[in-house]
C-alpha cells in the first residue's frame, strides 16, 4: 500500500514535496521506508534541508486544564543544503528507525480509538519552513504486545479508549516525553473489585515493561482507589507462557495490594502529573515480577473471536 500526499509547499510556482512511503504499516523497533519526491518551481530554489518526522497526539495536563497537542518526538534529517533547479525532479530516499517506546495505533488492522500517527516533511527554504500535511502512519503491537493485549480479551476485558499522557513515570527508563495508556473495562469476573485497568508498555530492544493501574472499588468500610503493578517480559517469553494466565496474575497481585502503591501525588522528574492521582509519583519497588513466575488463578475459556472487533472503540 502506497500512502501519496502532494504539496505546493510554498504558493504557486514554488517547488512540491511528495512523500511516498513504501508502506504506511510498521511496528517499534523496525522501519518506515519511502522517499521524498521534490519537484522544482518556476524558479531555481536554494533548499537548506528537507527533515522527516513522527508526530502524534498527546494529552497534556496543567494544574488546573486539561489539553491535547500534537508533539513531533522523533524525527531525521533526509537531505541537507541542495539546490532544485526549475522543474527539477529529485527523489531522496529514506528509511525512519521506529523508535521501540512508539505507541500502537492499531491493532489487528483496527485502529485504536483514540491514537493518531503521521510522519510529517520539512522543507527549509530560505528561513522559510513548510510542514506540510501528515503522511498517515499505522504501528502495530510486537509480538508480546500483542499476547498481552490477547489475554485481557481473553479474560472478558473490553477495550475503552487508548492515549498518550506527557510525562513520565517514576523508576521506568523512558526515552520518549510521554506513555501510552491503553484503557479497558473491567470483565465480569473482575468487576466486584475493580472498575476499570489502565495497560501502558513501556518497550525497549530488552524487553516490555508492563504497567498496571487498577481502578478499585471501595468496601463496605473503604473507599475505591488506585493500585498499581509493574511487570518485566522479555520478547523471548512470547510463546514459553500461558498469557491469560500470567494476566490474571498480575491482575490479582496488584489488587491484593493496598495503601503501599497508593500514587504520592507528584510530578516525576519535572514531568507533569498523570490522571488523577498521578502514576508519575508511583514508588520505584512496585512489584518486579518476571511474566513466567506470575502464574495465578484458573485458566479463564477463550471468549476471543479472533478478530479484535472490539478494540475499535465507541465512536
Amino acid at each position: 500500500m502506497v500512502f501519496k500526499k502532494m504539496l505546493s509547499a510554498f504558493g504557486v510556482g514554488g517547488p512540491s514535496v511528495d512523500t511516498v512511503l513504501t508502506n504506511p504499516n510498521t511496528r517499534p523497533g523496525l522501519t518506515l521506508d519511502g522517499q521524498v519526491n521534490l519537484v522544482g518551481g518556476d524558479a531555481e530554489a536554494a533548499i537548506e534541508q528537507v527533515v522527516i518526522g513522527l508526530v502524534t497526539r498527546v494529552e497534556v495536563e496543567g494544574h488546573d486544564t486539561e489539553y491535547a497537542g500534537t508533539m513531533e518526538f522523533h524525527r531525521m534529517a533526509v537531505s541537507g543544503s541542495l539546490v532544485l533547479a526549475p522543474k527539477q525532479q529529485l527523489s531522496i530516499p529514506f528509511q525512519l528507525p521506529v523508535p521501540w517506546e512508539t505507541p500502537i495505533t492499531d491493532v489487528y488492522g483496527q485502529r485504536l480509538h483514540g491514537m493518531t500517527m503521521g510522519l510529517r516533511t520539512e522543507l527549509a527554504i530560505a528561513r522559510a519552513v513548510d510542514k506540510s500535511d501528515l503522511d498517515q502512519v499505522a504501528v502495530h503491537p510486537l509480538p508480546v504486545h500483542e499476547r498481552i493485549l490477547e489475554a485481557f480479551q481473553r479474560l472478558g476485558f473490553r477495550f475503552k479508549h487508548a492515549d498518550l499522557e506527557r510525562g513520565h513515570i517514576r523508576g521506568v527508563q523512558q526515552t520518549l516525553p510521554f506513555y501510552q495508556e491503553i484503557e479497558f473495562f473491567a470483565s465480569p469476573q473482575y468487576a466486584s473489585t475493580i472498575r476499570e485497568v489502565e495497560l501502558t508498555f513501556v518497550t525497549s530492544q530488552r524487553g516490555v515493561e508492563v504497567i498496571l493501574e487498577c481502578d478499585k472499588r471501595g468496601g463496605f468500610l473503604s473507599a475505591g482507589h488506585d493500585a498499581f503493578g509493574r511487570y518485566q517480559v522479555s520478547h523471548t517469553d512470547v510463546d514459553r507462557v500461558d498469557w491469560a494466565q500470567v494476566v490474571d496474575g498480575w491482575l490479582r497481585e496488584t489488587t491484593s495490594r493496598y495503601g503501599s502503591l497508593r500514587s504520592q501525588y507528584g510530578p516525576s522528574h519535572g514531568h507533569g502529573h498523570r490522571r488523577g492521582h498521578g502514576m508519575g509519583g508511583m514508588v520505584a519497588g512496585a512489584a518486579l515480577g518476571v511474566a513466567g513466575g506470575m502464574v495465578a488463578g484458573e485458566m479463564i475459556e477463550d471468549a476471543f473471536e479472533g478478530d479484535f472487533g472490539d478494540f475499535g472503540g465507541d465512536e
